[in-house]
């Protein structure tokens, strides 16, 4: 029987994400699923490659083109992707060897069918491998491996020592955070059952239900997990039902709400009582939600499918509370979905914040008087943020719902009344727009 060889597996993820334009975390999540028999060791070996040469590709890339007379935008792409990454474990990995992550590339390329590239492809990763003591990039876009428009826009926005303090958060592993759901046990006992499997917990400083986690093989065996105890969130997405200041009895409408994460955590707030109803675009999205409900338990929560934009006469002024957590650039997760920073446009961004208000001219129209509009988005691009916040104040009937005192006292400083843009490597989560609004009574 053939050994399943873990670099021939992220060749064809990377094949996948990079000429085929699928989403990262999905195709590695498939794979691993796929592969899940392989040992602990060959899975993160997997996960780290992938990831890693998706995080460094701008780098990568032009470490490639120093040594190569053809550059990578001219290669073939099975050959472009095996040099992107064994390049990545030349200068980022030290497990393995250099000269045997050489022969491992010579090896996939000759049984990829390119026997007479097999020299080149040794040339070029020998050569790489020789010089890399020499290697240095004066440019921040190459250095960080951050598209220069990008850049530049975080530097307008933000000054140049924050933009590169976001950009390099990027680049760091980040540990895992999950949210109690302590509507089905309390802190204390989830805390036990993670210590009983030698999973590490550790405060996360943002709400005392978020933790990041350490120590344990694959998350369906952690046993708080499958029993529904616990989601997996960033801190903070967990502060939007938080800030939504979400009590019992209400009802509460999640707008796009895959995968479930505020959906959850709004059904935990209410303790059995109100109702949730989960929405989002595709029945895909909504299974999503389904099968994080149906681990969870949670049964004062319903489902539909409804594209957010085409208002719903039936929920007109019906619900306590809208979380609107619309589609956005993803700005603020490259570090966990970092092809988003490979496939995003300039000129995206004014799309998106237009659709985002489309959305909100249908959503505000289902919140009752004096019921609270909570509007986030995962990313930091003023157009989408900031300028949106000040548009509904401008176009909708809300005003401003102050969120200062519901926030961690860390956070406070960098709040303006109703709305907190928290920044990756800054505040020590993702990237992160929250704005409250109460509707007008009269």
């Amino acid at each position: 029987m053939t050994k399943t060889d873990p670099r021939e597996i992220t060749l064809d993820i990377l094949l996948e994400v990079l000429e085929e334009g699928r989403l990262g975390h999905l195709v590695l999540n498939q794979a691993l699923l796929k592969y899940q028999y392989l040992e602990k060791q060959d899975r993160s070996f997997i996960t780290k490659l992938t990831e890693g040469t998706l995080e460094r590709l701008i780098l990568l890339d032009a470490a490639l083109d120093r040594f190569s007379k053809t550059k990578t935008e001219k290669m073939k792409p099975v050959i472009r992707t095996i040099l992107r990454m064994s390049a990545y474990q030349i200068l980022f990995m030290d497990r393995v060897p250099d000269a045997a992550v050489c022969n491992e590339a010579v090896k996939l390329a000759k049984k990829r069918k390119f026997q007479g590239l097999s020299g080149f492809v040794n040339g070029v990763l020998r050569t790489l491998s020789r010089e890399k003591g020499k290697l240095e990039f004066t440019d921040p876009s190459v250095r960080f491996s951050i598209p220069g428009w990008m850049l530049s826009m975080w530097e307008a926005d933000y000054g140049k020592e924050k933009a590169e303090q976001i950009s390099a958060s990027f680049l760091k592993e980040r540990p895992l955070t999950v949210r109690f759901n302590t509507s089905r046990a309390s802190v204390e006992e989830i805390l036990k059952s993670l210590e009983s499997q030698g999973i590490a917990a550790e405060p996360t400083g943002f709400l005392d239900t978020v933790y990041s986690i350490s120590g344990y093989d694959h998350l369906e065996a952690v046993e708080a997990f499958y029993e529904g105890l616990m989601t997996v969130q960033d801190p903070s997405s967990a502060l939007a039902a938080h800030l939504a200041g979400i009590k019992a009895g209400d009802t509460v409408l999640d707008i796009c709400s895959a995968p479930g994460g505020k959906t959850l955590h709004a059904a935990d707030l209410l303790k059995g009582t109100g109702r949730v109803e989960a929405r989002d675009l595709t029945e895909y999205k909504i299974s999503l939600v389904e099968q994080n409900l149906f681990r969870c338990g949670f049964a004062n929560v319903e489902t539909k499918v409804w594209d957010a934009r085409i208002f719903d006469p039936e929920m007109e002024e019906k619900a306590d509370v809208v979380l609107a957590d619309l589609p956005c650039s993803g700005l603020g997760i490259i570090g966990k979905k970092p092809d988003i920073k490979l496939r995003l446009k300039k000129e995206d961004l004014g799309e998106l914040a237009s659709l985002q208000r489309e959305i909100l001219s249908a959503a505000s129209r289902y919140v009752k008087p004096g019921g609270t509009l909570l509007y986030s988005t995962c990313t930091v691009d003023r157009a989408e943020n900031e300028e949106n916040a000040a548009w509904i104040l401008e176009n909708l009937p809300f005003h401003k719902k102050d969120i200062t005192g519901r926030l961690p006292g860390s956070l406070q400083a960098d709040c303006r009344e109703n709305q907190i843009q928290l920044l990756p490597g800054i505040h020590g989560c993702d990237g992160f727009f929250l704005a409250a609004f109460e509707k007008n009574r009269e």
